[in-house]
């Protein structure tokens, strides 16, 4: 099993930044894509950004320009530099990630998820 633990959601005024982790422990054997999605109220959840483990990024249009995501495969954590942040991008975000986990002779990839961390950005 997989667990994603995220931290750093917060309140922050429109213009301001914020910074989200997202750190995978567990038992698995390697990780592949480790992402960022969002909901908001009312609406289907979303891609924020992607990263590869060979460093492919996707962004969702949204958030480019403004966003950056990184990770530390050594720590198996993934990072959501978030800037210029506006109203719209108040959302609950969710850390996302493809992980190979499972009896060692046959190991699955499946998609993880964490429980979420909020970020609200005021007018």
């Amino acid at each position: 099993q997989v667990q994603l633990v995220e931290s750093g959601g917060g309140l922050v005024q429109a213009g301001g930044s914020l910074r989200l982790s997202c750190a995978a422990s567990g038992s698995f054997f390697r990780i592949n894509t480790m992402g960022w999605y969002r909901q908001a109220p009312g609406k289907q959840r979303e891609l924020v950004a992607s990263l590869t483990e060979d460093g492919r990024t996707d962004y969702g249009d949204s958030v480019k320009g403004r966003f950056t995501i990184s990770r530390d495969n050594a720590k198996n954590t993934v990072y959501l530099q978030m800037s210029t942040l506006k109203p719209e991008d108040t959302a609950v975000y969710y850390c996302n990630a493809e992980a190979l986990a499972g009896p060692i002779q046959t190991p699955l990839w499946n998609i993880y998820w964490g429980q979420g961390t909020q970020v609200t950005v005021s007018s």
